[in-house]
């Protein structure tokens, strides 16, 4: 999308003066001229889908984007007047080492960062890569996938990196320093509501969450929030949600957990969750865990609700 239709698009919304306006780019597409742009369009944050800062990691997924290139992109943005940057990392690429994984820490701290993402690498049907490790196949690096317990060990690396630099976690994958969490984000944690809008977009509104056309065709063809462009509307389960939503954030949740008391000793005596007063958190050993604890509080809402 050019600068120019961008902000002809975000014209169009009501009372403009939002608190957050975030862009996501990829590495290597960003010019002076197109960062000025975006600056007076009133866009204040972008997301840089970076991956790996390591050649050999870049090379293998397909990426064009150099270390070097990535490092240009974010003097750019600040020489336009966009301060907060989130940088991208994966964790678990095909062929990562401790030492390349330890690249491109060291990256983004040469560049300061103010923000990162940490994503583990998903297996699943929607990439070649994960079709080919789900066979059990050899293409793609499918056989150079770092093991799980790898994976982790990497991801812990960058928790005491970052948190070294002064960019601490606030949620499971993201880190940032005082003053630059992604606002939309911390809606999401927090079930607050939001509406998304264009294909495949999903809204919540406090109580029904659903979501639009998956197709970009199938959108246009119904573009209007009505029940007729919605695909999938559920009910949310608001209990349920609080646990694997509200613990992914650091600051952890707070309320009456009487209906989970069994469910909380088991996670606080196995050293998965810590509590304070009515406040839950999940430990460093929970994170690592914590598909576990989340399905096991989903488990119990369901059954009491």
């Amino acid at each position: 999308m050019s600068p120019e239709v961008l902000a002809a698009v975000l014209a169009e919304i009501p009372a403009n003066e939002w608190l957050e306006a975030t862009i996501e780019a990829a590495p290597g597409s960003i010019t002076a001229e197109k960062a000025d742009a975006w600056r007076r369009a009133g866009i204040d944050r972008v997301s840089l889908g970076v991956q790996s800062f390591a050649a050999r990691e870049l090379a293998r997924t397909g990426r064009k984007h150099t270390a070097e290139i990535a490092a240009a992109d974010v003097g750019i943005l600040r020489a336009a007047g966009i301060e907060s940057i989130n940088i991208d990392l994966i964790a678990g690429l095909p062929g990562q080492t401790e030492a390349s994984w330890r690249e491109s820490l060291e990256w983004v701290e040469r560049i300061d960062a103010p923000h990162v993402s940490v994503y583990m690498l998903e297996v699943d049907q929607d990439s070649r890569l994960g079709r080919e490790m789900l066979l059990g196949g050899v293409r793609y690096g499918a056989a150079d996938v770092p093991s799980d317990d790898r994976v982790a060990d990497f991801y812990e690396i960058a928790v005491e990196r970052l948190a070294r630099a002064g960019v601490a976690r606030y949620e499971i994958s993201n880190f940032a320093r005082p003053g630059f969490e992604s606002r939309h984000n911390l809606k999401y944690w927090r079930r607050e509501a939001y509406l998304g809008f264009g294909a495949d977009a999903h809204s919540f509104d406090g109580t029904w969450r659903w979501q639009n056309a998956e197709s970009a065709a199938g959108y246009v063809e119904n573009p209007a929030p009505a029940d007729r462009s919605m695909v999938d509307r559920t009910m949310a389960d608001p209990v349920g949600e609080r646990f694997f939503l509200g613990l992914r954030l650091s600051e952890g949740i707070e309320g009456d957990w009487a209906p989970f008391e069994d469910a909380i000793e088991r996670f606080l005596a196995d050293g998965l969750l810590e509590r304070s007063g009515s406040r839950l958190r999940l430990t460093s050993r929970g994170v690592l865990l914590s598909n576990e604890v989340f399905a096991e509080f989903v488990g119990v809402a369901a059954q009491a609700t």
